[in-house]
């Protein structure tokens, strides 16, 4: 009987994968299942990992001749996962030891449908732990209730597959939509909060995530950057009216953000980006849109105002501007 199945995807990770699957290792149980999905390696990994296969029990390779994404990748081994429990584990980054035997105890304590947790941020030498956004720990909370308010950070804003532990048994709650080639955590996250029955956080923070890693989505300006518009197309699909002013703000902030990195998009594409987020912001109720932007640093509210022209004037530009 398998109690925990970890998830790895993977492209083109050799540098990185032999510290995930050592540190699988270190948390290695009898019932626990290692996944790892190998998306169209043309790189070592694949012999990376077969070098594993005899010191690292329970581990399974899937293996995809042509790269489907990590959306793809993610439900691929969800699908051929067979644990009470599934996690994940993306191939550039490592646990703690013993991790993942602490994240099944405190799961089976709270009895919930998921379970979130903290994380170690990592760049270079650079280690820095980031929290969930949820200031109750320990107890069990209604999903939907974590979605507001508005006007701050929650647990949708947190959307990290990997910061968690998840009853397989939530089914189709768990997949990713595989039409997305980035961001597909946000719709993910969404729908689990919105259509879960219960979850809790507690004050765990094993797994470490690297950052500026080179090939990263985070670190590319291609046409993949432009799947933000349609994974927040799902976010906002059939939403309930009481969660709108929350997405629309998460958008707004999101697309700033998007835009403060303009730099790494080629010309053209730059063009394209700006023009799909000028439409979908006017699809969104301006008094909503405007509303985000005045709660907004200057500087992202100056880009959102030079993107979206018909915004009403910043109320504090004479302020800012006085000697």
């Amino acid at each position: 009987m398998i109690t925990l199945s970890v998830v790895v995807p993977i492209r083109d990770g050799e540098r990185y994968i032999s510290d995930a699957l050592t540190a699988l290792g270190r948390n290695a149980r009898h019932d626990f299942e290692f996944i790892v999905v190998d998306d169209g390696s043309v790189d070592a990994t694949a012999d990376i990992v077969d070098d594993f296969r005899a010191e690292l029990p329970g581990l399974a390779v899937i293996r995809h001749d042509v790269p489907a994404g990590l959306a793809d990748a993610r439900n691929a081994g969800l699908a051929a996962a067979s644990g009470r429990y599934v996690t994940y584990l993306d191939g550039d980054d490592w646990l703690a030891p013993g991790y993942l035997p602490r994240l099944v105890e405190a799961a089976d304590g709270l009895g919930c449908d998921f379970l979130r947790v903290d994380h170690v941020q990592v760049e270079g030498r650079k280690r820095v732990v980031h929290r969930a956004p949820m200031a109750r720990r320990g107890a069990v909370h209604d999903p939907r209730e974590a979605i507001l308010p508005a006007d701050a950070r929650t647990m949708v804003d947190y959307p990290y597959a990997w910061a968690g532990i998840y009853r397989r048994s939530l089914g189709d709650l768990l997949r990713f939509p595989g039409s997305l080639h980035t961001a597909e955590d946000r719709p993910w996250i969404w729908r689990l909060h919105r259509e879960a029955a219960s979850f809790a956080v507690v004050s765990m923070a094993g797994v470490f995530y690297r950052r500026q890693v080179a090939g990263s989505l985070t670190q590319i300006g291609d046409e993949r950057q432009l799947h933000f518009f349609d994974a927040f197309e799902l976010v906002l699909k059939d939403l309930e009216p009481e969660f709108l002013p929350k997405a629309v703000r998460t958008f707004c902030a999101l697309l700033a953000h998007h835009l403060e990195l303009g730099e790494r998009f080629a010309p053209p594409l730059r063009a394209r980006f700006e023009e799909r987020g000028a439409l979908m912001a006017s699809s969104l109720p301006g008094e909503l849109v405007a509303e985000a932007v005045t709660r907004m640093p200057a500087e992202r509210a100056a880009l959102l105002r030079a993107l979206l022209p018909g915004l009403p004037p910043d109320p504090y530009a004479r302020i800012r501007s006085a000697p």
